[in-house]
C-alpha cells in the first residue's frame, strides 16, 4: 500500500555547478538582481530567488567535501524560474531589453509559453508562467 507523502510543499533550493563563481555573481546578482545570501570565493555563492534558494557550487571544491556529502556535475544543467502568468510577457520583454539572449521559446500543450536563456556557464535557464504544469 503506497501512501502519499505529506508535508512537502515545494523545492526550497536547487543548485548549479559553476566553475567561475565571479561570473555567476555578475550574472545572477548583477543582471537578474538576485540577492546574495552568502559568497565564499572559489567555493560557492548562494542567491535568494523569491522563497527559494539557488546554490551555485564550484564542482572542483564540492567534490572534495565530506560534509555535506560530495556532489558535483559537469555539462549544461537546467532549471526553471516561475513568474506570475499576468507578467510573463513583461518579463520576456525585460530580458530582451536588458540584452539577455533568448535561445528558445516553447508553447506547451496547455497553450502557455516558456522561454529559455543561458547563464555564463551555458546552463539552460527557463522562465515559466505560474500554472504551466497545472
Amino acid at each position: 500500500m503506497n501512501r502519499e507523502l505529506e508535508g512537502i510543499s515545494g523545492i526550497k533550493e536547487t543548485c548549479l555547478y559553476i566553475h567561475d563563481l565571479e561570473k555567476a555573481r555578475e550574472f545572477y546578482h548583477g543582471k537578474l538582481s538576485f540577492d546574495i545570501i552568502h559568497y565564499e570565493p572559489g567555493k560557492h555563492i548562494f542567491f535568494r530567488v523569491g522563497k527559494s534558494v539557488l546554490l551555485c557550487f564550484n564542482p572542483e571544491d564540492s567534490r572534495l567535501k565530506s560534509s555535506p556529502p560530495p556532489h558535483y556535475a559537469d555539462g549544461e544543467q537546467h532549471l526553471a524560474f516561475e513568474v506570475p502568468a499576468a507578467i510573463y510577457n513583461e518579463t520576456l520583454n525585460w530580458f530582451v531589453n536588458n540584452g539577455i539572449t533568448i535561445v528558445d521559446r516553447v508553447t506547451w500543450k496547455s497553450g502557455q509559453e516558456s522561454f529559455y536563456f543561458l547563464d555564463p556557464e551555458k546552463n539552460v535557464l527557463e522562465i515559466v508562467p505560474e500554472g504551466v504544469w497545472d
